[in-house]
Parts: structure tokens; sequence; C-alpha cells
């Protein structure tokens, strides 16, 4: 079926070039696009456009997610916001866990109809999810407006969010919040300073140490530092080892936590009507931004729905969406020209100080990681 459809399209192409030699797309050089399938689709182009691939993904029915927090980068609104738009069902899978461990999972999973269809990575992952050859190439419709450092250049995943490393702190229970690393060693802060994951594993405690290595001598190529201050947190007695969602930081428990500022952002609207006076900064001696990838599973279940939601997430639509959830949209820019940003949203974002942010690159990234995975634990005790 698949080659009766390429033929068709090829024939159509020459019919038309044929009467109509100044249609655009007949050039000599122009080839047409061929139609595939949706599992082997570079594109949406490629799956015969978004009608075509709207009707693939629906007659799919499902859409197989894993690790997304509802909280986290507003995945609850778009989550339900796609099921609503395409009458599609979407199965979120471990949701608290990492993105090492969605890694694994489509490893484990591959051949089965329960397996993720799409993943949500920090890039290191991302990369290493790529390099291990576990991801389809796919282009969504506004990819040449992404930044050419926040997409693969292959079309192995693209960024669709991100924010800067932050310090949220209960001011009813800390008298003066820390606004820098340095701070955080200061004895009045002893068992309060919590990081957000495991950063073997965990993006956005990754992005704390990357932060910290900055705030420390540190750079893009020495990750060390980071380690060091942590292990340093640990010997004053500050570090924290708890989860700092929600309950504990109502409890008291994770009264000040280093994550990502579209996670402290969203515990302010989360901890109204509690005790919790939430407040967030970011570092000015540590300022660290990332993004986070979206990405296909190679071996889908359900690759027209895999493909739909990388589209969603894309649209103007879902870069709004995630705007509203204090992350910050990689077509944030391109928006903000056209005219199609939410502007009261964006004026909600924290101030940061000093230059643009600065990105490291994947070479940078994978020794990051390499680094973090060999030193953590015996540093840290983790």
């Amino acid at each position: 079926m698949v080659g009766l459809l390429r033929v068709r399209a090829a024939v159509l192409a020459v019919c038309l070039c044929a009467v109509a030699p100044g249609l655009a797309g007949c050039g000599e050089d122009d080839e047409p696009v061929r139609v595939v399938a949706p599992a082997v689709a570079g594109s949406a182009e490629e799956a015969g456009g978004m009608d075509a691939l709207v009707r693939a993904a629906q007659k799919e029915g499902t859409l197989h997610t894993t690790t997304l927090l509802r909280h986290w980068a507003n995945y609850g609104a778009l989550m339900d916001g796609f099921e609503k738009k395409y009458g599609i069902e979407i199965v979120n899978s471990n949701p608290f866990g990492s993105s090492q461990e969605e890694i694994e999972d489509i490893k484990r999973s591959r051949g089965k109809a329960s397996a993720p269809d799409v993943l949500d990575l920090g890039d290191a992952f991302a990369q290493s999810a790529a390099r291990e050859g576990l991801l389809a190439p796919y282009r969504v419709a506004p990819w040449d407006s992404i930044p050419a450092n926040q997409k693969d250049p292959d079309g192995a995943w693209f960024n669709s969010y991100g924010g800067y490393v932050s310090i949220g702190c209960d001011r009813s229970r800390v008298a003066v919040c820390p606004a820098s690393f340095a701070d955080l060693l200061k004895p009045e802060y002893r068992g309060m300073v919590a990081l957000n994951g495991n950063p073997t594993t965990a993006g956005s405690a990754f992005a704390g140490v990357y932060a910290a290595a900055l705030a420390n001598g540190g750079s893009f190529d020495d990750i060390q530092p980071g380690i060091d201050f942590f292990a340093k947190l640990r010997d004053v007695g500050n570090y924290n080892r708890g989860n700092p969602n929600p309950e504990a930081i109502a409890r008291g428990e994770t009264p000040i936590s280093i994550e990502w500022d579209f996670l402290n952002l969203r515990h302010v609207d989360e901890l109204r009507g509690t005790d919790v006076r939430w407040k967030v900064s970011i570092p000015f001696d540590g300022s660290f931004s990332q993004y986070y990838a979206q990405a296909i599973n190679k071996h889908a279940p359900h690759p027209a729905a895999a493909r739909l939601w990388m589209e969603y997430l894309a649209s103007t639509q879902g870069q709004n969406l995630r705007l509203s959830g204090y992350a910050r949209p990689v077509l944030m820019d391109v928006m903000a020209k056209d005219g199609t940003l939410d502007e009261e949203k964006a004026a909600r974002l924290p101030t940061v100080e000093g230059p643009p942010p600065a990105f490291p690159g994947a070479a940078q990234l994978e020794e990051a990681l390499r680094v973090v995975r060999k030193n953590w634990s015996e540093a840290v005790g983790e």
C-alpha cells in the first residue's frame, strides 16, 4: 500500500507540472514529497499533510506517554487539551520517573503495545538516546524557526520548553531567604536545602549541579566544582535529601529547593491557602538555563499519534500553554515578534540578571553527564 501511495504521489506531481509548468515545486531541482506511512514519516508533509496525520492518529486512538507530571511545564493542560482537540486518549505511565528511566523503558518495552510513544528528556539524555539510535527523526512544522542549538541537526529531537535553575524558599520558615549558591552554605540553612532529584538520572538535578559549578569557578567544560559544592553542602549539614514536592514543602520538610524556575513558580500557585509563603529567585552567581527535548520512540506503537503530539507541542497553542505553566517556550522570541505570544503570561516570569543565556554544546553535555555519573555517588553519598 505504501508503494502504491508513492507511485500515485509521483504521478500526480508529474501531471501537475505538465499542465502548469510555473506551478510552485515543479522546478528542475525540486522533487515531489514522498507520502509514506506515519511510522517512517519525517514530517507531516511526508505523512500526507496534517489532515491525513490527524486521521491516522485518530484511527490509532491512543498515545502512550511516560514520566509526565501534570504540574511540570503545564503538562496537565497540554494532555487535557490534546485529548479534547483530537479525541485521542493519553495513557501516562510512571509520572514520577526520570529522563534515564524513560530511555531504559523504551529499551525494555520494545515491541510491546504498551511502550511509550514519545519522550520528554533533558538535552544530555536526548543526545544519549539519539546516539543509541532509539529515536525516530521528525521535523515539526515550525522546525526552521527553532534555534539551531535547540534541535538535533538530523531531526531526532527538538527542544520545546525550558527555564532557569532557581532557588525556592518558604519565607514563613526561613528568616532570610538565600539569593545565591554561596548563601546556601550559611549555618542558618542547616538541613534545609533540597535538590530536585538525582543528577545522574534527572535533568532538573543535573542542571542544578551545572549551575553550582558555574557559581564556584567551573564552566561548561568543568562540572566538577558543582559536585564539590554539594559535597560541601552535605558536610556542613545543609543538604536535605528530601523530594521538594508541594506536599513536602507544605509539611515543612524541604523549606529551600533548587529546581527549575517553572517548578518553583508553580509551587506558588499550588501552595496558596497553606501557611507557606514561597519566594523564587534566580541565583545571580550561578545563572544556568536549559531546555527539555521532545522525541519519538523509534518503535512507537502509535506512530501517527506520536507525530501529532509533537506538532501540538510545537504549535502556538502548545507553546502558550507552556508559558501558562511558567515554562519558557522555545519559540518565545519568534512568537513575540509575530504577535502570537501570550504577553500577560510572559510578564509573570522572573527577571534574570546578566547577558542572554549561553548553552553547553553536545560534547560538553556528554562529558558533564559522564563526570556526574562517575563522581556524584562517592562525593555526595547518593
